[in-house]
């Protein structure tokens, strides 16, 4: 299918690893301009070399708002417009209600949330102008609870609440806003968890018997070929969702299994 997607410059924060990089690599497949933006220069061009530099890459720290905003006059500079918005990046940093604090777990906020309104914020001029798309990714963590991860639980429900609002807000401009709801895909920062647990190969067996579909890990290309679809004029009458990609994780009940 061809998704129409040629030439769209799309941002992706968090893009040179994991997910985000898979959506990288998707959306260069379609044609699109991929913008990694990410804190690590040699992360992104590494990155950008596997898609044989058929993108452009931003260094922020996107837990400092100055650096959200100075990443979009960056690309608003080099390209003159931006057709997508993939929030991406965050991490499940264990701060939990128990052993957390008040820094912690407003740190936390930064690392996971709080960008994801600055990156839109200030893109948002330019995505009028193009009546483009945003594409909000998110956990489980925000629907089911995981324990031990207050502060990262919290960030995507925000994330989850700011695609609705979002969507609703910027309906005159004809901006879609949805979001994908991960559950269990294999990432780097997945793998490095796995391995501080003191039997990782029998808690991942453990962890794949629970996915209803396959009892596997969805894998980052078929979370990005639904970012892509999103972001896409197939996808033209869809706002407001939030789309879970994760085999049946979240909704199946456990006795199927």
């Amino acid at each position: 299918m061809n998704l129409n997607l040629k030439d769209k410059v799309i941002i992706v924060t968090g893009g040179a690893k994991g997910i985000g990089e898979g959506i990288v690599k998707v959306l260069a497949q379609e044609g699109a301009i991929p913008i990694i933006i990410g804190r690590n220069e040699a992360d992104n061009k590494k990155t950008l070399d596997e898609i044989a530099g058929k993108g452009f890459q931003v260094v922020a720290e996107l837990s400092i708002p100055e650096e959200c905003k100075k990443a979009i006059e960056i690309v608003v500079g080099q390209f003159g417009k931006i057709d997508g918005l993939i929030n991406n990046a965050g991490v499940n940093d264990g701060v939990s209600l128990e052993n957390g604090n008040y820094d912690a777990f407003i740190s936390s906020l930064h690392k996971n949330l709080v960008h994801y309104y600055l990156m839109a914020h200030y893109a948002l001029p330019a995505l009028k102008a193009a009546k483009g798309s945003i594409v909000n990714i998110s956990s489980k963590t925000a629907e089911t609870g995981q324990g031990g991860t207050s502060a990262y639980a919290a960030s995507n429900g925000g994330r989850n609440a700011l695609t609705r609002e979002w969507a609703v807000e910027l309906l005159p401009y004809g901006i879609r806003v949805n979001a994908l709801i991960v559950a269990e895909c294999y990432t780097p920062l997945y793998d490095k968890w796995i391995k501080t647990l003191p039997n990782p190969e029998e808690t991942l067996s453990k962890i794949n018997s629970k996915i209803p579909l396959g009892n596997r890990m969805t894998t980052a290309q078929e979370i990005a070929n639904m970012v892509a679809f999103l972001l896409s004029d197939k996808s033209s009458h869809t706002t407001g969702q939030l789309i879970h990609v994760d085999g049946g994780y979240v909704h199946l009940d456990r006795s199927l299994i």
